[in-house]
């Protein structure tokens, strides 16, 4: 039995800043960009990735949740609490200069992590952590 990672999901609040985010920042590709119930949900990859897919939705993509329920979701989003997403990189201080220069929030300038790789941090626009990760060089 084969399994793989085919996709992943990140709250986002507003589509077209995560768009601009993650392709023009990131450079990821747009893959689909879908609306339904009121709802949007946009798919990013990495070209690198054909088979990986990073799905963008609201906080609570479900139409039957309580309005009460879709505001907690977005409170903790706006908090920057919901788990967010590691890429990998080939080299972590160019990843770093290049997503601070385009005016992200910087969480973590590159580190090198006991645990094996160097590292830094972001918040998207919607506040949700990505970490950039490169294996350190022996």
């Amino acid at each position: 039995m084969d399994i793989k990672l085919s996709q992943c999901f990140i709250a986002v609040d507003d589509h077209d800043k995560a768009l601009a985010f993650y392709r023009d920042v990131l450079g990821l590709e747009v893959r689909n960009d879908v609306g339904f119930e009121g709802m949007r949900w946009v798919t990013v990859g990495a070209p690198s990735q054909p088979d990986v897919e990073i799905v963008l939705e609201p906080p609570l993509a479900d139409p039957n949740a309580s309005p009460a329920d879709k505001k907690a979701m977005a409170e903790l989003l706006a908090k920057g609490l919901l788990r967010g997403v590691i890429f990998s990189t080939d080299n972590c201080d160019a990843t770093f200069e290049r997503i601070r220069a385009a005016g992200s929030e910087v969480l973590q300038e590159p580190i090198d992590q006991p645990y094996g790789v160097r590292d830094c941090a972001f918040r998207d626009p919607s506040g949700t952590m990505l970490r950039f990760s490169q294996p350190r060089r022996q």
